[in-house]
């Protein structure tokens, strides 16, 4: 599923919206029901309201109903992992943080292979608050 994953990815890269920096990222998200959801970074001329690739994956997977999510790719030129927002954030949808799979991948298409628990050993969670996920919320 990796390979289709990644071209997922490089798809979404495609349709980035990135006039002030250049810097185009597509995002594939993979659920446990095997369903694929993809991002691409938008920029905004109010720099604080840009979004990354991997967010609009997420959110796009969350907006379908998915709650978990299973496996991530990212692909940008110089093959930057996650910011940190994106890694809190696939954090919330990640139950066990050490068994999703990362793959960011270059232009030249080169891969490198992360765990988001190597990515974001101490991620911050609902049982900070006191909170356990619930089915419905």
């Amino acid at each position: 599923m990796t390979r289709e994953l990644v071209q997922a990815a490089q798809a979404a890269r495609e349709r980035a919206y990135a006039p002030y920096s250049s810097f185009t990222v597509g995002a594939a998200v993979e659920t446990p029901s095997g369903a694929i959801y993809t991002g691409c970074n938008v920029e905004n001329a109010s720099y604080g309201l840009t979004i990354c690739a991997e967010r609009v994956a997420i959110f796009k997977a969350v907006a379908a109903g998915e709650r978990e999510i299973t496996a991530l790719a990212v692909v940008s030129e110089p093959g930057a992992t996650p910011c940190g927002a994106c890694r809190q954030v696939l954090a919330e949808f990640a139950p066990q943080p050490e068994e999703v799979a990362i793959t960011v991948v270059n232009g030249q298409g080169d891969e490198r292979r992360y765990t988001l628990g190597q990515l974001l050993p101490a991620h911050f969670s609902g049982e900070e608050l006191g909170l356990l996920m619930q089915e419905d919320i």
